[in-house]
């Protein structure tokens, strides 16, 4: 068994993770993989430069960070669109009413807050001028942030947190992918030097992966995969069949086999462009986009299929 370590963080999006390891798909392939829950990206990203971690699974905006700083990094496969809700305090019933107000993020220049602050940028609202980020950590850290004090007025949550978050009587403003349209949020992102020395490795963990969200959509499995999130998230049955849904809907959930979106990524580069200004380094996406061991895993995992 070879050993690789994947840093994702401890919400509903690292599902197909859980069902590769429950289900043998690892272990099919000669892996044993060491999951890193992370607190933060900034973590994940010290993390994966440092080598400790071997695969970041999560938005691939804090790849396309660690570009920009000037390290070696790769997107090697796409995920899903974020499954992202912009949840506030119930007493904030539209946009305007966040003017003055703080809100609660991972960190203030990577993935969800930078579309939270295109989102406001529409409605009309500054960052630093008409509003204040507030760094506290994952989706988890976020939801206790507002739980906690109505001086968190809202922020970017992901399942499960964004059902419980409404179950406790917050609201939402909207889905980003409806207020931004397609959005290449998750994703995995590997350094080069180790994807090369590793590429067998590599594929192995994307067909494993490819293999849980294909286990993921059979109907059959459904009641399996609310027990698992219910015992994995400390989810009611309320909570875990609601997530469960909300993971496989089209255009919000989990991308058919973990495909790239080119239309969501160019929104991500567009994004990263509007708040934080164009960067040399990410010009030319060939540069950091290697789709070759994903088109390889898939290939090698639908050959396995009975014909």
């Amino acid at each position: 068994m070879k050993t690789i370590v994947v840093s994702t963080f401890p919400n509903a999006k690292a599902l197909p993770l859980w069902i590769a390891a429950s289900q043998g798909f690892f272990a099919a392939r000669g892996l044993d993989v060491e999951l890193d829950e992370t607190e933060s990206s900034k973590l994940q990203r010290e993390r994966l430069a440092a080598g400790t971690i071997h695969i970041a699974q999560a938005a691939v905006d804090n790849a396309l960070s660690m570009i920009t700083d000037g390290l070696d990094v790769m997107i090697v496969m796409g995920g899903e669109s974020g499954m992202n809700d912009f949840i506030v305090q119930p007493e904030i019933t539209s946009f305007e009413d966040l003017r003055g107000k703080t809100l609660v993020v991972d960190a203030p220049d990577t993935a969800y807050a930078l579309l939270a602050r295109k989102m406001l940028a529409q409605h009309g609202l500054t960052y630093n001028v008409d509003y204040k980020l507030r760094p506290v950590g994952n989706a988890s850290r976020r939801l206790a942030a507002m739980i906690e004090s109505h001086d968190n007025a809202g922020g970017v949550l992901n399942p499960p947190f964004s059902a419980e978050a409404q179950l406790r009587g917050m609201r939402s403003l909207g889905r980003l992918v409806d207020h931004l349209g397609p959005y290449q949020a998750g994703g995995a992102f590997v350094l080069r030097s180790w994807a090369e020395a590793n590429r067998e490795l590599l594929e192995s963990y994307m067909a494993a992966y490819i293999e849980a969200l294909r286990w993921l959509r059979d109907p059959a499995n459904g009641a399996e995969v609310e027990h698992m999130l219910a015992n994995r998230l400390g989810l009611t049955h309320e909570i875990a069949t609601a997530t469960r849904l909300e993971l496989l809907e089209p255009a919000f959930g989990f991308a058919i086999d973990a495909r790239l979106d080119k239309t969501g990524f160019d929104n991500v580069l567009s994004t990263r462009a509007a708040t934080e200004g164009e960067h040399p380094r990410l010009a030319d996406v060939r540069t950091f986009i290697d789709e070759s061991y994903y088109d390889h895993a898939l290939a090698s995992l639908d050959a396995q299929r009975p014909s």
